[in-house]
């Protein structure tokens, strides 16, 4: 038990943390779902269609990806796995927040080394994602209206 003279040791500021090169993508608006993709929902499950996050790792296919963000309900940034499909708009960024570089640092996650690295892997990401996206539902039509990703891209602006 602690007495009122006795310093907090909740109130001492954490030792910082080293900068981190990581990608940033985005939650798809509207993704497709069930039988031939006839179905829509916003964002996934975890988060909400446009919320950014920060691609912490990759599994060994890479048709998944361990993320960094914020989710629908909650305050704190959480580790998630969402499928590489339901992200988009990859770019590297110099993290420096330090919420999202503790989430990083309790794993092994050591970042990118520069920019450059970042920028070649974010590349390959976006393509990634395309064909994966592209070749969920090769033979079924999108439903009428479809809200998907590739849609909305086409889709001329008002």
């Amino acid at each position: 038990m602690t007495g009122r003279d006795e310093p907090l040791d909740l109130l001492e500021p954490l030792e910082p943390l080293e900068p981190l090169w990581m990608l940033a993508a985005n939650v798809v608006l509207w993704r497709r779902h069930g039988e031939g993709g006839q179905g829509q929902r916003p964002g996934t499950r975890m988060f909400k269609g446009g919320s950014k996050v920060y691609v912490h790792y990759r599994t060994s296919g890479w048709e998944e990806c361990q993320v960094i963000g914020r989710p629908r309900h909650g305050r704190p940034y959480r580790l998630a796995f969402v499928a590489t499909r339901h992200l988009y708009g990859f770019r590297p960024r110099l993290v420096r927040s330090p919420a999202v570089l503790r989430v990083a640092a309790s794993s092994d996650f050591g970042g990118f080394r520069d920019e450059a690295e970042a920028r070649e892997d974010a590349v390959a990401m976006e393509h990634l994602a395309w064909e994966l996206r592209s070749g969920a539902w090769p033979d079924w039509p999108h439903p009428e209206p479809c809200h998907c990703h590739e849609c909305l891209a086409l889709r001329p602006r008002r």
